[in-house]
């Protein structure tokens, strides 16, 4: 099968669009449009007490690998603190996770997503930041949750309550 698109992407260090999410800040390194919808590279700065609430995505296959400092990952089977070089795949299907830094310093995530699309989500829900800062998570209104919610589903999400997985 050809390559759609045959020219080679170079995404220099530092470039890329930053958005807050939810009081972590993501860079979107490499996107759909890039990939032909195979794939997304974002990289993730997790401040103390940062990371997604449980959610899952059956169609999308999302991992990542711990740069520097670690992260508490929770599933339906458990809980598990990654720290720096761990890698942690959440296969196709459904499963439903969440990550939370309890660490004192920010946590360092590469993650890659299949196929492309939660890029889209993250500047969607996100606001667009400056490299190296860091917005204060939003006051989850009823209001905020469904707009959130429905953003989520749209690119294929399922949210969960903050307590869901203990």
């Amino acid at each position: 099968m050809a390559n759609q698109n045959d020219q080679l992407t170079k995404v220099e260090a530092g470039k890329g669009e930053y958005v807050s999410v939810v009081g972590d800040t993501y860079r979107i390194v490499i996107g759909g449009e890039q990939t032909g919808g195979q794939y997304a590279v974002i990289d993730m700065i997790v401040p103390q007490n940062g990371g997604p609430g449980p959610h899952a995505h059956a169609e999308i296959q999302e991992s990542f690998y711990v740069l520097d400092g670690e992260i508490e990952v929770k599933t339906e089977a458990g809980a598990y603190v990654a720290k720096k070089g761990t890698f942690i795949n959440i296969p196709l299907g459904g499963m439903v996770h969440c990550f939370k830094n309890k660490a004192a310093t920010p946590a360092h995530l590469w993650c890659m997503v299949m196929p492309a699309g939660m890029e889209k989500m993250f500047v969607e829900i996100g606001r667009p930041v400056e490299a190296g800062t860091f917005l204060p998570p939003p006051e989850m209104t009823p209001e905020l949750a469904g707009k959130f919610k429905s953003i989520a589903e749209k690119y294929g999400q399922k949210l969960y309550p903050p307590d869901y997985l203990g």
